[in-house]
């Protein structure tokens, strides 16, 4: 299994606020890249450097959004106060988890695409398999919430408490954006600029265009 570590950020790190968070995802998620999210469990601390994330709105705002057609029993965490997970499992495999933003009912929310581990590198790979480079290992929504270790079951769990914690840069990163991955297409999801990704970083999980639409060519 890998047994690299990253060193973490030498940039300052600060504790998340609330109020702070109490906008719509869009404003919110640029500003994530290059924060760490960290998981505790009694197998040990993993913990990830943001480096790619997709915004989602509110009730007939977005779409794409789980939110678009109102408060749900799956959804309803989107619905809470901000800074706390939304989970939902999708393609009957695979659990993705978002923070989420906007003042209570407002339901928007940041989808964590992807991250590189800086810390617990060893119990990730444990998690996503023996095999796995350490540049994929949370390279995509799905395998960072394996690399973490995050159940469905913690949907609706508060960011700034036990066994979570999210680390907020000081100083913004350099930004790239784009269409979200696999939405869009004629008479569907309009395509708009709400992926938000670090430039360069290797961690950054590839573009997969909606099947209807011609390839668009991102940096």
């Amino acid at each position: 299994m890998p047994g690299h570590t990253a060193k973490l950020p030498g940039e300052p790190l600060r504790g998340p606020d609330r109020t702070w968070f109490s906008r719509p995802a869009v404003e919110i998620a640029p500003q994530l890249l290059g924060g760490i999210l960290s998981r505790t469990s009694p197998e040990g601390r993993v913990s990830v450097r943001i480096t790619e994330v997709e915004a989602y709105l509110g009730v007939g705002e977005d779409p794409g959004s789980h939110s678009f057609r109102g408060r749900t029993a799956s959804n309803a965490a989107m619905f809470g106060e901000p800074l706390h997970l939304y989970t939902y499992f999708t393609y009957g495999m695979h659990t993705c988890a978002n923070i989420v933003c906007s003042p209570e009912g407002s339901a928007s929310g940041v989808l964590i695409r992807a991250g590189e581990i800086v810390e617990g590198a060893e119990l990730a790979g444990h998690r996503r398999g023996s095999s796995v480079k350490q540049r994929d290992l949370a390279r995509g929504p799905a395998r960072l919430v394996v690399a973490l270790g995050i159940p469905l079951a913690d949907g609706g769990a508060d960011l700034t408490a036990s066994p979570y914690e999210l680390r907020m840069p000081v100083h913004p990163v350099a930004v790239e954006t784009g269409p979200r991955t696999g939405l869009g297409g004629p008479g569907g999801t309009p395509e708009y600029p709400w992926r938000f990704w670090i430039p360069g970083d290797s961690t950054v999980s590839p573009y997969k265009r909606h099947p209807r639409l011609p390839a668009i060519d991102l940096p």
